[in-house]
């Protein structure tokens, strides 16, 4: 797993801009703290940091084949499963390898495929590779949209990084963001394909964007089908676990030691479980949880969370017999403005979730001291069906992302925004949802002969969450690991698991009249029966009143001083009355509403963003 960095220019020599493509390349060190690279070339430049997990020796990149025609240089960021199968393949076609790297097999997998390499490739990735003999770069992501991919379009070029921060180090590019940016930033739509900052793209899953001197293109190699499922339920569940069983077995490969990022809930449990199941006679599987101080002694249900993580993560790790510790976080450091500042750089972006991404990244870090790998249970509910939401008439059937719906019911009416009214108004965040709502459902695969309403809609539903949901995650999740130099991978999120599932069913996926039907059965002879039988519960958020209190203090001392650009943004009358509030009867609206206006202020502290609000959508 690394971070990479380039710059494509028909116009200048860029052997002359050294200094700017390392800038470039040093934003990505927490990707890549192990070594570094850099190839320039006349009209290129390929930056690289290495987090080295496969072939620890060899894999150094950029990588380079020299060919009569001209050099091909790859840069790249992820991890090929099927690299040992595809190197056998190449070496029939007459390639000769001299590392035992998977980056090598994706190098030379390019000069035997071209561009239609992406599709033989299983995995999580993200690469682009400068074919000198036709003067062409190619930027080319996973199927998912598990690894990060942004680009810049030039007048003569392309700027190209596997984060925003890796673009914006260069000088040409205005750290801007407009109304339309802004829209995206506070809407939790994740529209494919938008990065937010303006005049930015990102690479969308499953796409290949080419660059040469007549432009920018981009083609789609992959994306959902509607296929008739025929398997019968027993052979359905006996699929997934067969899938479930290749997935693991694949993702566990590493020359570094590995971890399960272990809640308690079924799908990390199961993905425990059948690890334990691969390595048992090997070597002890070994797992790790976040918790928070009191949490299980003091726990509180609500709506989205019924029991505590803690004696579900426990019978787990017994029952699988792994090696487990507990990340065990307090208050104050989960308010300490020095980790807020880490999580916003970390996405580059004010993302408003507060102590979730302080927890997730603080438990990484803590993690990295033991392990350079950890699989995670991250996507099984976008993949089977797990958000309440799936199952509740009202949100399934709103017209509109059933995940919003879900968050207006808990947090009222006007979701507690703290925006100012008036910016609230001319972002009409409503309309704008709507607008990505009718883009998203044009997009839909549909089955002929597919006339059942609920299965209609569920196939809608299931597609909106496995294209925008998940990625909302995925890039959460992505950019807190590798802000500590932690791989994480996501099994649930292999092509072959996706596609097969996506056209079961809705009445198979809950044939027992639950959420996730197939993955319980799959793998119930693998997990205790508490387990199985508990609810969906999601990541935990700290319950401990001390972390409001320090949030209070924190808003106060802001307003007080006036000088952030965040507070051009905010309601001061509404957070006055919030930090005012006696920290037991803070809403969730309100405390989200904390967390947005302190990371807003971060985010320009740390990126002095210019915005532009008179642009129309």
């Amino acid at each position: 797993m690394c971070g990479i960095s380039g710059w494509v220019s028909y116009q200048r020599d860029l052997r002359q801009e050294r200094s700017t493509s390392e800038a470039m390349t040093a934003t990505m060190a927490c990707r890549g703290p192990d070594a570094q690279g850099l190839w320039l070339d006349e009209h290129a430049a390929m930056g690289h940091r290495r987090l080295a997990i496969i072939d620890l020796p060899g894999g150094a990149q950029p990588m380079v084949a020299h060919t009569p025609e001209g050099d091909v240089v790859l840069v790249y960021s992820g991890e090929v499963y099927t690299f040992v199968e595809l190197r056998e393949e190449l070496r029939r076609c007459g390639h000769r390898f001299h590392t035992d790297s998977d980056t090598e097999v994706v190098l030379r997998g390019y000069l035997e495929w071209g561009a239609e390499l992406p599709e033989r490739l299983n995995g999580m990735y993200a690469f682009a590779i400068w074919d000198g003999r036709t003067d062409q770069l190619l930027l080319m992501r996973d199927r998912m949209g598990i690894k990060p991919l942004y680009y810049f379009p030039t007048e003569d070029g392309v700027l190209f990084g596997s984060e925003p921060k890796a673009v914006l180090a260069n000088p040409m590019v205005p750290r801007e963001v407009d109304l339309e940016g802004l829209r995206e930033l506070f809407s939790m739509v994740k529209t494919p394909g938008h990065a937010v900052w303006a005049g930015m793209r990102e690479v969308e899953p499953g796409t290949v964007v080419t660059v040469d001197r007549t432009g920018v293109r981009a083609r789609r190699y992959w994306h959902l089908r509607a296929e008739q499922h025929t398997d019968s339920r027993e052979d359905t569940v006996a699929r997934v676990r067969e899938l479930l069983d290749d997935i693991v077995r694949r993702q566990l490969v590493a020359d570094v030691p590995r971890c399960i990022l272990l809640s308690g809930g079924l799908d990390s449990s199961a993905i425990t479980a059948l690890a334990a199941e691969q390595l048992r006679g090997k070597e002890t599987v070994r797992s790790f949880a976040v918790d928070f101080v009191g949490q299980t002694e003091r726990f509180v249900p609500d709506e989205l969370r019924a029991t505590p993580d803690t004696p579900y993560v426990h019978e787990v790790a017994r029952h699988a017999g792994t090696r487990h510790e507990d990340i065990v976080l307090d208050a104050k450091g989960l308010a300490d403005p020095s980790v807020r500042a880490a999580a916003v750089r970390a996405r580059d972006l004010p993302m408003g979730l507060g102590d979730m991404d302080q927890s997730l990244l603080m438990l990484f870090r803590a993690i990295r001291q033991h392990s350079t790998v950890a699989l995670s249970g991250e996507s099984a509910d976008e993949v089977f069906g797990g958000y309440a939401w799936f199952h509740d008439p009202v949100a399934r059937d709103a017209g509109t992302f059933p995940w919003l719906v879900a968050m207006e019911s808990q947090r009222g009416r006007d979701g507690g925004s703290v925006l100012e009214p008036g910016l609230r108004e001319r972002l009409d965040l409503q309309g704008y949802v709507a607008q990505r709502y009718e883009e998203a459902m044009a997009e839909v695969p549909r089955l002929d002969g597919e006339h059942d309403p609920l299965e209609r809609r569920m196939r809608e539903v299931c597609y909106l969450h496995l294209t925008r949901m998940v990625r909302i995650l995925l890039d959460r999740k992505d950019r807190m690991s590798m802000a500590s130099g932690l791989e994480v991978r996501v099994p649930f999120c292999d092509h072959r698991l996706v596609e097969y599932v996506f056209n079961a069913p809705w009445s198979l996926k809950t044939f027992d009249g639950r959420e996730k039907s197939l993955l319980r059965h799959a793998t119930t002879d693998l997990l205790p029966h508490s387990v199985l039988e508990r609810v969906k519960s999601p990541y935990p958020s700290t319950q401990d009143p001390a972390y409001v209190v320090e949030l209070q203090s924190q808003v106060r001392d802001l307003l007080s001083e006036g000088s952030n650009s965040a507070l051009d943004l905010v309601d001061h009358s509404r957070l006055q009355q919030i930090t005012r509030t006696e920290p037991g009867q803070v809403t969730t609206a309100d405390r989200n509403g904390l967390e947005r206006t302190l990371d807003l202020a971060v985010w320009f502290d740390l990126e002095r963003p210019a915005l532009t609000l008179d642009s129309g959508r």
